[in-house]
C-alpha cells in the first residue's frame, strides 16, 4: 500500500526517540499562572514515525491520533495504553502508494459525535461512519482535486474550516498529480459546499478559532508565521493579518508552524520550531515547550486542563492550570 521503510530509518527513529528530552521555557509572568514550575511531561506512548492529528473523545475518555506514515489512527487510554483503532486511516485504494504520508492527519468529532478525518491518501475530509465505512465531505473545489487535507475544525454552527497543503502528495509541492495552484483554507458549509476563504499561504497547517469564533487563526510551516483572519457575518474571512511571525528568530530550528489549539483565556499553543509555542492574543510569546523533536500538533484532553503533545514519533502528556476552550 505504501513504500516499504528501511531498516536503518527505524533504526534512527529509535534513537531520535530516546533523545527526546522536553523542557519548558518561561518568556513572560502570564506564562506562570498557564503552567505551573512543578509541571512535568509524561511520555505516553512511542514508537511512531510520525505522529499527529491528537483529538480527546469525551465520551470515550481516550485519545486518537495519528501516524501519517503507517497510515494508522491509534487510540490511547492511561489503561491499556497504545492500541491501533483505524487501519487504512488515510489511503484506502488499492494501487501501492509511492508518498511518505499515506494516513490520516487532523481529526475531530462533528455534533453527532462522529469521528472526522483529514485524509492525506485520499484527498479528502471523511467521516468514519458506525459501520466502518467513510463517507467523503470535501474532495474537490471547483472540480478539481483538493491537495491533501491536513488539518481542520469545526465552528459552533456546524460549518467545518480547513487547511490544504500538498505535504500527502507522493511529491508533495511539485507533484505531477496536482490539480490546484495554490494550497487553500476553505469553509465546508452545512449544505455541503465548499468555499475557498485563503489561498496566501505557501503551506497552511494548524486552524483554529479564537474563543469568540471572531478570529480564525492558521499556521504557514513554510513562512514559518501565524496569520490571524477576522471572520465575517457570513462565515468567509477578511484580509488577514500577521499574527506571530518566527521566520527570522527560528532559523536552523528543527520544526515549523504546524497545529494549534486555543485555551479559555484566548492564548494560542502551536506546535512550532522547537516544540510548542504559547502565544497571547495579543501577540506575544508567553513561554515554549523545548520538545527537543520536530512537533506536529496538541490536544486538550480528560478534564480539560490536560495538553497532549504530538511531537515526532512520541505523544506526551502535560497537566496546565488552564483549560481548553469549550471546557
Amino acid at each position: 500500500m505504501y513504500r516499504r521503510i528501511s531498516l536503518l530509518f527505524l533504526l534512527m527513529t529509535a534513537i531520535a526517540a530516546v533523545a527526546q528530552t522536553p523542557s519548558i521555557v518561561r518568556l513572560d509572568p502570564r506564562f506562570d499562572q498557564l503552567v505551573s514550575k512543578d509541571a512535568k511531561f509524561e511520555l505516553i506512548a512511542d514508537g511512531l514515525l510520525w505522529a499527529e492529528g491528537p483529538v480527546w473523545d469525551r465520551q470515550g475518555q481516550y485519545l486518537l491520533f495519528s501516524d501519517t506514515r503507517t497510515n494508522t489512527a491509534y487510540k490511547w487510554t492511561a489503561k491499556e495504553g497504545k492500541t491501533v483503532f483505524l487501519k487504512p486511516s488515510g489511503y484506502t485504494g488499492t494501487a501501492e502508494f509511492t508518498g511518505s504520508e499515506p494516513g490520516s492527519n487532523g481529526l475531530t468529532f462533528d455534533a453527532e459525535h462522529n469521528l472526522v478525518l483529514c485524509q492525506h491518501g485520499d484527498r479528502r475530509v471523511a467521516r468514519l461512519e458506525k459501520n466502518g465505512k467513510f463517507t467523503t465531505l470535501a474532495d474537490r473545489y471547483n472540480g478539481k482535486r483538493l491537495n491533501s487535507p491536513n488539518d481542520l475544525v469545526y465552528k459552533s454552527n456546524g460549518d467545518l474550516y480547513f487547511t490544504d497543503p500538498p505535504y500527502g502528495l507522493p511529491k508533495t509541492f511539485d507533484d505531477p498529480g496536482r490539480e490546484l495552484p495554490y494550497a487553500g483554507v476553505y469553509r465546508l458549509g452545512k449544505d455541503g459546499k465548499v468555499t475557498l476563504l485563503a489561498d496566501e499561504n505557501k503551506a497552511p497547517n494548524g486552524i483554529a478559532f479564537s474563543r469568540d469564533e471572531k478570529t480564525l487563526y492558521v499556521a504557514d510551516t513554510v513562512r514559518i508565521l501565524w496569520t490571524a483572519y477576522p471572520v465575517l457575518a457570513d462565515g468567509t474571512v477578511g484580509q488577514g493579518r500577521i499574527f506571530f511571525d518566527a521566520s527570522k528568530t527560528s532559523k536552523g530550528v528543527p520544526g515549523a508552524p504546524d497545529g494549534l489549539k486555543v485555551d479559555v483565556q484566548g492564548n494560542i499553543w502551536s506546535a512550532a520550531p522547537g516544540g510548542i509555542f504559547v502565544i497571547a492574543p495579543d501577540g506575544t510569546l508567553l513561554g515554549r515547550f523545548e520538545m527537543g523533536a520536530p512537533t506536529a500538533n496538541c490536544a486538550w484532553g480528560e478534564d480539560g486542563s490536560t495538553l497532549f503533545i504530538t511531537s515526532n514519533h512520541n505523544v506526551y502528556r502535560i497537566r496546565l492550570n488552564t483549560k481548553g476552550a469549550g471546557w
